[in-house]
């Protein structure tokens, strides 16, 4: 029975766990300890803002030049369309019967006429001059497509078919491009041309009659959105 008191030597001192215990209370961390974390948190979240305004501003710069600040004496030779409205959703074909989704046009700045498949001399004349103000931008015509959407299921002659080779030329059907494009009151979608812009929204309407005599004009235009574009539209899609 020795060995029992060399075990629990506290047993020997009566009254030794009568003590109040200690308690060491260490402090809970304050709000404004984290706050150099807070803070490089929050200039993180201004510097993203920041980059992407910084993308954002030349898009919005350029619109907001041609929409919105209008010199004095400056007008445009087309009408702006707004709202402007999407490429819609529909399927297109090519010449030789492949699908093609209209949005995929996309990408591009589109100078757009209308015409059956048979193709008269105003047509034509369409044709010629979308051919002739794309090549008259130079160095940006790389930036613009030309576009005939056709109507109807007529045959393109041969020899069109040739004239158009470097165009985009797409049967639609009637209905679903007339609740996308409209002409101005009295005339028929076949008496304008139209431009689109690369982010797919139609946006300007040529006014009916356009010709070599007032190409200048619509020449003018384009330049412009051309020029208010070139910070953020590049060639290709």
């Amino acid at each position: 029975m020795s060995g029992s008191n060399s075990s629990f030597p506290a047993a020997a001192k009566p009254g030794a766990f009568d003590q109040p215990l200690g308690l060491t209370v260490h402090s809970m961390p304050v709000p404004q300890q984290a706050g150099p974390d807070a803070e490089r948190t929050k200039r993180g979240r201004w510097k993203m803002l920041a980059v992407m305004l910084v993308c954002a501003a030349p898009v919005i710069a350029s619109y907001f030049t041609y929409y919105v600040v209008r010199p004095e004496g400056r007008r445009n030779y087309g009408e702006l369309i707004e709202p402007q409205r999407p490429l819609p959703s529909v399927t297109a074909t090519t010449l030789d019967g492949k699908p093609m989704p209209l949005p995929s046009l996309q990408g591009q700045w589109l100078l757009v006429s209308v015409a059956g498949g048979a193709c008269d001399s105003a047509c034509e004349q369409h044709l010629y001059l979308q051919r002739q103000l794309r090549e008259s931008l130079g160095k940006d015509r790389d930036r613009m497509d030309w576009v005939w959407l056709v109507p109807d299921n007529m045959p393109v002659r041969e020899p069109l078919k040739t004239a158009v080779s470097q165009a985009t030329v797409l049967r639609v059907d009637a209905a679903q491009l007339a609740q996308w494009l409209t002409p101005a009151p009295g005339h028929s979608l076949e008496d304008h041309l139209y431009v689109v812009d690369p982010m797919g929204h139609w946006m300007m309407l040529f006014p009916p009659g356009v010709s070599s005599s007032n190409a200048a004009n619509v020449r003018r235009d384009l330049e412009r959105l051309m020029r208010g574009s070139a910070g953020w539209d590049k060639p290709g899609r």
